[in-house]
């Protein structure tokens, strides 16, 4: 019995020893991406063991994006070194176009994370399992050809949507068709689109007659910004359509503006603050009599808002502040609040706040007369309301194992 009793703790001992020494040749990563596929990234990234704090980390990897001009994204991954690696700190930016698939997208991100912990595998002595293979550009007679782009930085999309659902009482089908274009270099950044919205339910009650809803809309839009230096930009937007929600047969609107970012654009990844001022007219031609007693009029208005972002190791901050009104009358206006963010308050616990609210004084398309029970809850006009808002706040605390680089799919969850 002591002869069994010895050989199992000899046993046991050996396994702890066998896991600490796996633990001991991994790197400790902690990654930050909200649109990452980070199951995959765990299951195909070698030498590394993912943990749930950041503190526990060798290495974090922080994960920034914004849209590029191709309709694509950039990606830019910057990489803390923590604990012994604290001297190593990094970064790589890298671009996907919008023909590339959700599979070639993780398979990218992928790469470049190999390619930044490159020098922390090394400091971990695993120079000798990686190897470096460098493709020499292909020469013709000492002159490399440039790419050309056949299409000069213009992205065109077309799309349609059609959406139907029902049972034995209700039936609903939603129609959506839109078209864009757009262009954006250093200096421009161009975009036109084009949408088509149309919504129908049907209600079956018994012994009554079936209720019927729709609801449709269409609008153009333009916009044209240029850049003037490293904080200001200046531009137009134009907008044209029809909404039977806001009781327009036909409406348009130009407004020439002015951007000022009180930081400069190039660190836009990373942080923000800009203030934006819109100043321009507007024509609207009313499906009903509004309760300005108005078929038809000519305004002008303007609007003033205040923009922030943060994005840094700690979590993620969003905020604006916007007002609105026309010039004809300033009691006719809009307030906007919001606030999103993500705050890592020490280790294991978060807090979040995602919200907005409005004030609005600015409802000049409301329809005169009242609207009938089903045209208020079916919500097909709008209504009078001096305010609205959403708002959710949470927190979160995880504690336990500090290692999770396990993946198991089964049963989704």
């Amino acid at each position: 019995m002591k002869k069994i009793t010895l050989l199992v703790a000899v046993f046991l001992l050996s396994q702890n020893l066998l896991f600490s020494q796996e633990k001991e040749t991994k790197l400790n990563l902690f990654i930050t991406c909200n649109f990452c596929d980070v199951s995959y990234v765990k299951q195909n990234l070698e030498y590394a063991e993912f943990v749930r704090d950041q503190n526990y980390a060798d290495v974090h990897l922080f994960f920034r994006n914004q849209r590029n001009g191709s309709g694509g994204r950039e990606y830019e991954i910057e990489f803390i070194g923590q604990n012994t690696y604290k001297d190593f700190q990094g970064k790589i930016t890298f671009s996907t176009t919008s023909d590339n698939t959700s599979d070639e997208i993780r398979k990218l991100i992928l790469k470049n994370i190999r390619f930044g912990l490159i020098r922390y595998w090394i400091k971990a002595g695993f120079k000798d399992k990686l190897s470096l293979k460098i493709t020499k550009p292909k020469v013709n007679a000492g002159i490399v050809k440039e790419e050309v782009d056949a299409w000069n930085k213009w992205v065109f999309r077309v799309g349609a949507q059609g959406f139907f659902m029902g049972q034995e009482t209700y039936k609903n089908r939603s129609l959506n068709f839109n078209v864009s274009a757009r262009r954006v270099t250093e200096k421009n950044k161009f975009s036109f689109s084009l949408n088509f919205n149309d919504n129908k339910s049907v209600f079956k009650l018994d012994g009554m007659e079936d209720f019927v809803s729709k609801n449709s809309s269409k609008n153009a839009s333009i916009s044209n910004v240029f850049s003037i230096n490293d904080h200001w930009s200046a531009g137009f937007f134009a907008r044209t359509g029809s909404s039977d929600y806001d009781n327009k047969d036909l409406y348009a609107s130009f407004l020439p503006a002015i951007e000022y970012n009180f930081f400069t654009y190039k660190e836009s990844t990373k942080q923000q603050l800009k203030l934006a001022y819109k100043v321009g007219a507007m024509y609207a031609n009313y499906t009903e009599k509004t309760v300005f007693n108005k078929f038809e009029e000519y305004l002008w208005n303007h609007d003033l808002s205040l923009q922030g972002s943060v994005y840094k190791t700690w979590g993620t901050i969003n905020g604006s502040i916007s007002y609105e009104s026309y010039l004809h009358d300033a009691s006719l206006n809009e307030f906007s609040f919001s606030l999103g963010t993500n705050v890592r308050l020490f280790k294991g616990f978060s807090f979040n706040v995602n919200g907005d609210y409005n004030i609005t004084n600015n409802q000049i398309s409301l329809p005169a007369g009242n609207l009938s029970v089903e045209e208020i809850l079916l919500r097909q006009q709008q209504i009078k309301s001096g305010y609205n808002y959403f708002f959710m706040a949470g927190i979160n605390y995880t504690f336990g194992s500090r290692f999770n680089s396990v993946v198991n799919p089964r049963f989704g969850f």
